[in-house]
Formats: C-alpha cells, sequence, structure tokens
C-alpha cells in the first residue's frame, strides 16, 4: 500500500470547487461521465460510470471532503484506501490539498495518473 499528497490550483473560489465535487449534475458537466453523489456521511458514491466506488465519510462545506475508495477484494479491510480533500482560499482560486492514503500497490500508477490528468486536470480545465 502506498500514499499520495498533492497540491493543485483550481481557477474558481472554494465554493464552487466543493459544489463541482459533491454535486452529482455538477461532476457530470467536468467528467463528461455518470456520477452518483451526495454530501451526505455514510453514502456511497460512483464516479466515471462506476470506475470509482467508495464510501462519503465527513463533510465541511467549501473545506473538506473525505471519502474510502474501494479496490475490488480491498472493501472493508482495516487498510482502507482514504481520500482527504481540502480546499483552500489561493490568490489563484483555490488550493486543493489531496491525500490519499493506502492506495493498492497495483493500482498506485494509474491512480495517480487519474487525479493528475482526469480527475483534477479535468475539473481545472472545467473552470478556465
Amino acid at each position: 500500500m502506498k500514499d499520495f499528497k498533492k497540491y493543485y490550483i483550481i481557477p474558481a473560489q472554494p465554493e464552487e470547487v466543493y459544489l463541482a465535487l459533491t454535486l452529482s449534475a455538477t461532476i457530470q458537466l467536468w467528467s463528461g461521465d455518470y456520477a452518483e453523489m451526495s454530501a451526505v456521511p455514510g453514502t456511497e458514491f460512483s464516479l466515471w460510470d462506476g470506475s470509482i466506488v467508495g464510501k462519503n465519510l465527513e463533510f465541511e462545506t467549501s473545506k473538506k471532503i473525505v471519502q474510502e475508495w474501494y479496490f475490488g477484494d480491498e472493501v472493508g479491510k482495516d487498510n482502507k484506501s482514504i481520500v482527504t480533500i481540502k480546499l483552500h482560499a489561493d490568490a489563484q482560486g483555490t488550493s486543493v490539498e489531496l491525500k490519499h492514503i493506502n492506495i493498492p500497490d497495483d493500482d498506485y500508477d494509474d491512480i495517480v495518473d487519474g487525479w493528475n490528468t482526469i480527475y483534477f486536470g479535468s475539473l481545472r480545465e472545467f473552470y478556465e
């Protein structure tokens, strides 16, 4: 299992970025794929037509999102894959602090590439 941490700049206010990450309709606009999301702890989510699935753990409006991501047979094990996204106001819009812990070794390179190009890359392009 590996961890990944990175900062991204999104040219939008934290409130806008938060809504873009927590509303199904908005996620579908910037991702281009079907999404199921609810900003309610304990609900499950599905992004990119089911390519990413998991459970929402914690929300702090316009500031923080915490999720558990599922990886096949890793679901429910002690080493849960936890994603924490913190949003900070920045002169250029929003500084996004991403921390993803316990990524299965076999999935690490794909997950990092996905964060950089597909997830936050697409969100940045949406606001540019």
